[in-house]
């Protein structure tokens, strides 16, 4: 390439985490191209239509939309707005004979805890405080887990004295703060709130980020309109209207090495595709596939070594609004059994499409998307076990989604069941694995290289990795290790993403 050529830069696949990078990398000046092997943006925080109504795939809600949250900084940079309304209460959890309500405000959220669990003042107040430097921390140029004594310096630069008396929590989990005598009730409702956040329970969760993560609903939840998938929707709109090259049903089969880096790109559609750097906005076991002989040895025993991660168990419905009571909110989450082991249809959270935004259903009409955790493995069974089992896990989701919202099955009037081998299907993700690596441990947090000089892996695989907030932190990671190496290799750039990202104010 000579030095009058413009770099171009190859993102497989256009999740929020590959949308994110990809607009971060064009508005930065180079040439983007993004493949989709679908039909539209999203992956996994996708909507998709069916009979008239608009489904959201698998994420329902989303935060970091309030001021310094990462979807905030990137509307500030890049000029966006997104399509959200903020949501109070986040969701009610039902609990043995509990509603127990995620409100937004503060003041309400401490009055449900002193009502709920009267012995754990403690204990909140210390996760409030662990919360708030670890959001604090979020908002600066961190690139956690650092990989260079560039990264090193920048974590250390990013330190505060708040930051350091926070820092032995890193060797901790969720419950080593809880009071002795804290109750089966409390660490139920924990349990649940991690599993959908962090992808592990209170005994095994960093306390660092479990503690963040239980802050979600205090640092504000959204709708989107017409579907979480509309987050995906505006990144490529604005990327495209810019000159972004985004094209759908062109599904990676192969990335081709040379010397030690990713040159090229092969498509079901039979079309090659050349880039000078690469961003796969899959899972590593996505990315060996696509590798093939040609994955280095470090990823190769990484997919081989790792445990897979969880998958889901989802039910899709179509319900007559007229035939569903009052609702006291739009999102709930239901443990039907506190003495049995969570997901698998014991533990469910139930999203409803709001009644004012009259593009997810027909009139008169909600949309309504019910998961629970799975373990991929009892998924690989012979055909007739397979659909006896999602026959049984449909009857659990209903039966639980009977708790918070009495008579919903007489109100149903489409249900589709989706199991792992749906999101395989669908996302192309390998055995169905979703919603990222379980945050157990800051020090093999998994960041986002691949042993490949100029490939680099986006998504819920790299830290922080949940929600569709923490996806765009570590996508702007990858922007900034993109521009540093084509800057170094490539061109003689000198400004990147991070000095106008991590500009914006920080979350209060």
């Amino acid at each position: 390439m000579t030095p009058k050529q413009t770099p171009h830069v190859l993102v497989i696949g256009a999740g929020v985490g590959g949308l994110t990078t990809a607009v971060l990398l064009l508005h930065a000046g180079y040439k983007v191209t993004v493949l989709e092997a679908h039909i539209y943006p999203g992956g996994c925080a996708g909507t998709f239509y069916h009979q008239k109504f608009r489904f959201d795939v698998g994420a329902t809600l989303a935060g970091g939309f309030s001021p310094g949250g990462p979807h905030a900084r990137l509307a500030e940079l890049l000029g966006i707005e997104w399509p959200v309304r903020p949501v109070d209460p986040a969701w009610i959890t039902y609990l043995d004979d509990r509603a127990i309500v995620q409100w937004a405000e503060r003041e309400r959220w401490w009055e449900e805890i002193h009502r709920h669990f009267p012995e754990s003042a403690p204990f909140w107040k210390k996760q409030e405080w662990l919360a708030a430097q670890s959001w604090n921390i979020s908002a600066k140029d961190f690139p956690w887990p650092p990989r260079s004594l560039g990264d090193t310096l920048k974590v250390l630069r990013a330190l505060e004295p708040a930051t350091l008396l926070a820092a032995p929590y890193a060797w901790r989990k969720i419950s080593d703060l809880l009071p002795a005598k804290a109750s089966r009730t409390l660490r139920a409702f924990l349990d649940a709130q991690l599993l959908i956040s962090a992808q592990s329970l209170a005994h095994a969760t960093n306390a660092l980020y479990g503690s963040a993560a239980l802050d979600l609903p205090r640092r504000g939840v959204n709708h989107i309109r017409g579907g979480i998938g509309n987050l995906a929707q505006t990144l490529a709109k604005w990327g495209t209207d810019r000159g972004l090259t985004l094209l759908y049903r062109q599904k990676v089969e192969r990335l081709e090495v040379k010397d030690g880096r990713g040159v090229r790109v092969y498509t079901n559609k039979k079309q090659v595709f050349e880039a000078d750097a690469f961003v796969a906005n899959l899972t590593p076991w996505g990315l060996a596939v696509l590798l093939g002989e040609d994955a280095p040895s470090s990823l190769r025993r990484e997919v081989r070594t790792r445990p897979p991660t969880w998958g889901a168990f989802t039910l899709y419905l179509g319900l007559d609004a007229n035939r569903l009571p009052p609702l006291p909110a739009d999102h709930f989450q239901v443990i039907a059994d506190p003495s049995r082991p969570l997901g698998e249809g014991n533990s469910v959270f139930i999203s409803l499409s709001p009644p004012d935004d009259p593009s997810r259903a027909p009139q008169g009409m909600r949309a309504a998307t019910l998961s629970t955790h799975t373990a991929i493995a009892q998924w690989q069974i012979e055909e007739s076990a397979y659909e006896e089992r999602r026959a049984e896990y449909t009857e659990r989701m209903i039966g639980a989604a009977e708790i918070a919202i009495p008579g919903i099955r007489q109100a149903i009037r489409l249900a589709l069941p989706g199991t792992p081998h749906t999101f395989e299907f669908y996302t192309h993700r390998p055995l169905g694995m979703v919603g990222g690596f379980p945050q157990t441990s800051l020090w093999r947090a998994r960041g986002p290289w691949t042993g490949l000089a100029n490939v680099w892996l986006v998504g819920d695989s790299i830290f922080p990795g949940q929600s569709t907030a923490g996806v765009t932190l570590g996508a702007v990671r990858v922007a900034n290790e993109v521009l540093r190496w084509l800057r170094q290799e490539v061109t003689s750039r000198s400004w990147v993403v991070s000095k106008s990202i991590h500009s914006a104010k920080a979350p209060s």
